[in-house]
């Protein structure tokens, strides 16, 4: 497998500060909402679970939550996503 090539700052197509918006999917329990919610928190001392937007599928599955991030450089960024796919609860994060 190939390592991701690390994109420099001019080819990026983000510039930073920005608000970011991640979507992570997972089993419909409130165990995933708190978990999520609490790994965004370390990520982003600003976040606002306020602001987080929810879907259920269409048998209640399945919870999607749509993240906004202060997002200040990729490598928070990154170790957010890191520690989201990480989570047990997580099914998908985009």
């Amino acid at each position: 497998m190939d390592t991701p090539r690390e994109i420099p700052a001019e080819e990026s197509l983000i510039e930073y500060p920005c608000d970011f918006t991640i979507k992570v999917m997972g089993a419909a329990i409130p165990e995933f909402r708190q978990k999520i919610m609490a790994i965004a928190s370390q990520h982003d001392t600003e976040f606002n679970e306020q602001k987080v937007t929810e879907k259920f599928s269409k048998n209640n599955k399945y919870l999607s939550l749509s993240l906004t991030i202060a997002a200040q450089n990729r490598q928070q960024l990154d170790a957010l996503y890191t520690d989201l796919t990480a989570c047990e609860l997580t099914q998908w994060v985009l």
